[in-house]
């Protein structure tokens, strides 16, 4: 693989998934990684972040990151702990992300091994974290904030840089220059229309291109996501239930948090109480201040909206609050209801047929949150059977991930026409859809690789 000006790609994860984004790069000796995250929601797919890495870690040179995701970010523990010592390269709001998601990640995995141990839901002797938090803090050094578009030279013939695409903050697409080629890393992209986060930009060049396929099969609905959520909002009050929202706690808990402040602003809505009980939430509202720029609704109106919505920060009062049938709005993570403090609120109030509870976006095959989206009777949590007895709402106008239509528009802002655009992130029938679109809409040509699939790039 040490041919000149050759160029290599390998797929190490988000290959007939969504989850798992890892592509390595082989540019004549060095080795570039771009993502380092972890595989979610089915047991097989999980199974693989146990696995060494399918390189030395120790040969991988530097990694670039497209935003904070686990599954873009969470594999990089495991990759420091295997040998790892290179430079991360990622936005400045990503680099704060990181640091939040790590360590609340594996304080989480800590607590869950733990419980698992010691109420004996585990067929493993013991159960561990998949990291914790000492693997964190050797990770976080070897992370390196960056200005967005400016190029940075890595090597020789070799430099990147970071363009906004508003899926979260931080997040952004990377233009990769090698060998005076570039190529496209789109990350997960974020929509136009998204009601927090400034619109994204879009690239002019591109030889090769690596795009995300989460819904390459749909087009988002234009229903007013604001009338949906009022409509649910009303209904649960009615049921004199509570109103759970499992959150994605980057973006989707604050533009949760926004809505209904701005439905009390209008008096379309009484004062209920509204709670955003998540740790790694709070951080993160609080990190929406320290980047101004990428707010369209500005820090003042932000604000207002932090300080409307009441904090919770203990184990305690989760508890407490779960316990509560009364109306009352809960922003808390996980988004796919297979972590986090929701957990508690889900074994308290599944079964209430009075308590409603939200499906706020993409549920990832395997996890709860699709089990429950697709009518499921019951859910396993801590090891134990509950049954759904619960309303289930779904709001499908909120995805952070852009839809068919927004990816091929972003796509067609490229002024030449690609050599190779290959497919990731998405299951099987959804980048599949993409790629007929493409070949129709665009007539490029499209690859969809499998897991440790492997391409020359000329």
């Amino acid at each position: 693989m040490n041919k000149q000006n050759q160029t290599e790609i390998k797929f190490l994860g988000a290959a007939g998934t969504v989850t798992g984004s890892k592509f390595l790069l082989e540019i004549e000796d060095k080795k570039i990684l771009i993502d380092c995250g972890i595989f979610q929601g089915l047991k097989h797919l999980r199974e693989l972040n146990w696995l060494d890495f399918p390189v030395p870690a120790s040969s991988i040179d530097f990694i670039l990151l497209t935003h904070g995701h686990l599954d873009h970010i969470g594999y990089l523990p495991r990759l420091v702990k295997q040998g790892f010592n290179g430079k991360v390269y990622c936005t400045e709001p990503t680099a704060d992300l990181a640091e939040i998601i790590l360590k609340d990640s594996a304080k989480i995995q800590e607590e869950d091994a733990e419980n698992a141990n010691q109420y004996g839901y585990t067929k493993h002797s013991p159960a561990l974290p998949l990291f914790d938090l000492k693997d964190v803090q050797n990770t976080l050094p070897l992370i390196n904030a960056c200005p967005e578009n400016e190029y940075i030279e890595v090597a020789n013939r070799i430099r990147f840089r970071f363009r906004g695409n508003a899926h979260i903050p931080g997040a952004a697409f990377i233009e990769l220059a090698v060998n005076n080629q570039r190529i496209l890393f789109s990350g997960d992209m974020g929509r136009p229309g998204d009601p927090m986060l400034q619109t994204p930009e879009r690239p002019d060049k591109a030889d090769y291109v690596i795009v995300e396929s989460t819904y390459g099969d749909r087009i988002h609905p234009n229903d007013s996501t604001e009338e949906k959520l009022l409509m649910i909002i009303k209904r649960s009050m009615e049921n004199h239930g509570p109103l759970l929202v499992p959150s994605f706690t980057v973006d989707r808990a604050q533009d949760f948090m926004y809505l209904i402040w701005k439905l009390k602003q209008e008096n379309k809505i009484p004062e209920i109480p509204v709670y955003l009980d998540s740790p790694m939430g709070i951080d993160v509202s609080k990190l929406f201040l320290k980047y101004p720029d990428i707010l369209k609704i500005g820090t003042n109106v932000f604000t207002q909206v932090f300080k409307s919505t009441r904090m919770v920060t203990s184990i305690e009062e989760t508890r407490h609050l779960a316990k509560n049938k009364h109306p009352m709005i809960i922003i808390a993570g996980s988004g796919m209801m297979n972590g986090g403090r929701i957990l508690h609120y889900l074994e308290e109030q599944i079964g209430n047929p009075n308590a409603t509870i939200i499906i706020p976006g993409y549920q990832a095959a395997g996890t709860r949150g699709r089990t429950i989206s697709e009518g499921g009777s019951e859910v396993k949590i801590h090891g134990k059977y509950y049954k759904v007895r619960a309303h289930i709402e779904h709001i499908h106008t909120m995805s952070s991930h852009a839809g068919q239509d927004e990816i091929i528009d972003w796509l067609s802002a490229l002024q030449n026409k690609p050599k190779q655009v290959f497919i990731v992130h998405g299951e099987p029938h959804s980048a599949n859809a993409l790629r007929l679109k493409i070949k129709d809409t665009l007539g490029w040509q499209c690859a969809i690789p499998q897991l440790m699939d492997s391409f020359t790039l000329n």
